[in-house]
């Protein structure tokens, strides 16, 4: 196996490597996470907050986003809400240690707000893997099944 421009070059066949956004504040989980997906074959883009996490994400064009909600300049909640109303179906996984503060769980809005998937911090490096990996399964599915078949084969006109 060997690496090219984002590619992983298996048995003389290229597969393109799929590009995750990670969105935390915390210096010491962001790098860790970046070791993580780097290490399971995964391009990884970081940022510090979430208005960071917007330009990055228009910039790069992730498969797949991971972002903290508890953080400064722009918490996730509202990081979610704008990357989905700009990209629509964007997969998003939330992650957070706060879990509730009073009565409000932010992994549950989180995914009332369009994430895909919410693990709450700290998590186990594979169930997180497992979590990445059945999301961008999920967009596999999504795009293959896309358009759906007319059943015809002539063109509509």
């Amino acid at each position: 196996m060997t690496r090219e421009r984002g590619n992983i070059v298996l048995g003389g066949k290229s597969f393109v490597m799929k590009k995750i956004l990670v969105i935390e504040d915390n210096a010491i989980v962001r790098n860790t996470m970046m070791r993580i997906l780097q290490t399971a074959g995964y391009t990884v883009i970081t940022a510090n907050d979430g208005l960071e996490g917007v330009n990055q994400f228009r910039k790069e064009m992730p498969d797949l986003v991971i972002s903290d909600i508890i953080m400064p300049q722009q918490e996730g909640i509202g990081t979610i809400r704008q990357i989905l109303a700009e990209y629509p179906g964007t997969k998003i996984i939330a992650i957070s240690g706060g879990g509730r503060i009073g009565n409000t769980d932010f992994l549950q809005i989180a995914r009332k707000m369009g994430a895909i998937d919410a693990l709450p911090k700290p998590f186990d490096p594979d169930d997180l893997l497992g979590r990445i990996s059945n999301c961008l399964k999920a967009a596999e599915i999504t795009l293959t099944a896309w358009p759906p078949s007319t059943g015809r084969t002539t063109p509509l006109r």
